[in-house]
Formats: structure tokens, sequence, C-alpha cells
């Protein structure tokens, strides 16, 4: 299995528009390679470069997605897919774009394929459902961007 997107390439540079400093939108993805066996696709997008004085173990969740169609092939710019929503760290069920407060930071956009629907809800977190898919995991996929705010001079 495989992720890609067109606004950006693994380990390159998120574009201003799907930033904060942009329109915030989500980036466009693409799922390629999904296995036949899969019941349901889990989205996570977390910046793991957070620093330890936010309180969040330098972690951010910027978007959970779960319950995905296995049939999805393609996320588009903007819009969310359906699924249950799980809860960012900044409290809301949507994609929450790049703001890192200090340098460049990099976005982990990580895509599983599971043999199983989840039953949990729109509250559970990254951890929950990271819990949750353990030992249902079929096959896995990331893509990383990196953003840096910038500098006001």
């Amino acid at each position: 299995m495989r992720v890609i997107s067109k606004a950006f390439e693994n380990e390159g540079q998120i574009p201003k528009k799907y930033t904060c400093e942009g329109f915030g939108l989500n980036p466009p993805l693409q799922i390629l390679d999904i296995p036949q066996k899969a019941r349901s696709l889990v989205l996570l997008s977390w910046d793991s470069d957070v620093p330890l004085s936010a309180g969040t173990n330098g972690n951010w969740d910027h978007w959970i997605v779960f319950n995905i169609n296995p049939n999805l092939c393609e996320i588009k710019e903007g819009v969310e897919p359906d699924g249950v929503h799980g809860i960012t760290t900044s409290n809301t069920h949507e994609y929450v774009a790049p703001c890192p407060p200090d340098r460049e930071h990099r976005y982990f956009f990580k895509i599983y394929a599971i043999d199983i629907l989840l039953n949990l809800t729109e509250q559970a977190t990254r951890k929950e459902v990271e819990n949750a898919i353990k030992n249902h995991i079929i096959d896995e996929a990331q893509i990383i961007g990196k953003y840096c705010k910038a500098v006001n001079k």
C-alpha cells in the first residue's frame, strides 16, 4: 500500500495553502494498492516535533478518521473523508492545518488498512485508535510533509 499527494512529495514542503498561514485546507491524498482483505481504512495525521512545553508529550494530532470505506482511493483537497472523525489535540473533529510555533516541523499522514470496523466514538483519540487497531493491521503507508511558518522580521 502507498499514500502520495499531488501537493507535496514525501519529506517535501507542505504548500502554504494547507497551513494556518494559508487556507487551512487538507491536502489531497491518494491511497494506492489497498489490500482486498481490508474492511476499513484509518487516517491519522500528527506533528511529532511539538515543543515539550506545549504539554502534549511532543505530539499534536491534526487529523483522526477511522471506519473509512476501503474502496476510497482519493481524499480530495479540502474535503473531509467519510468515516468517523476522532478528536484532535485542537479539540476538533476536522483537519487541523500545520502551524508550528518555533521551527520546521514534520507532519505525518498515515493510512492503515485494517480487518475490522472500529467500535469507537467520535471522541476517540489517536492513542485509542492506535490501541484498537494494534492486532488488526493488514498494511500501512505514510507520507511526511514539512512546514515552517514565516518568521516576522
